[in-house]
């Protein structure tokens, strides 16, 4: 099965990545005890202030698994409003699925 991939286009409140990197610290073991999920944090080399949070689901079931807990697991949803305080501006979201068996 193919991997979904998430990219999270974002811009830290501070400037910098310290606040996020902090928080990130603390989050990522959380969201990656789901099996399959994977998170990193990427860095613009043409503008230092974006970011982009890639999370790699290895799976389609891993995925919806994901998206699930996002959406009823209280401890996740408090994570994902204290990650929101440390972002300037909106958050843009774009999905992936790997397709590059298929070449």
């Amino acid at each position: 099965m193919p991997q979904r991939i998430v990219h999270l286009q974002i811009t830290p409140r501070s400037g910098d990545h310290e606040e996020l990197s902090a928080f990130l610290r603390e989050a990522i073991p959380y969201y990656e005890t789901l099996p399959g999920v994977r998170l990193r944090l990427l860095r613009s080399i043409e503008d230092p202030s974006r970011y982009i949070e890639v999370v790699v689901h290895d799976t389609k079931a891993a995925f919806e698994a994901d998206e699930k807990r996002i959406a009823t697991d209280p401890r996740m949803q408090s994570l994902l409003q204290a990650w929101r305080a440390t972002l300037a501006g909106e958050v843009i979201v774009e999905t992936y699925e790997d397709v590059t068996e298929a070449i």
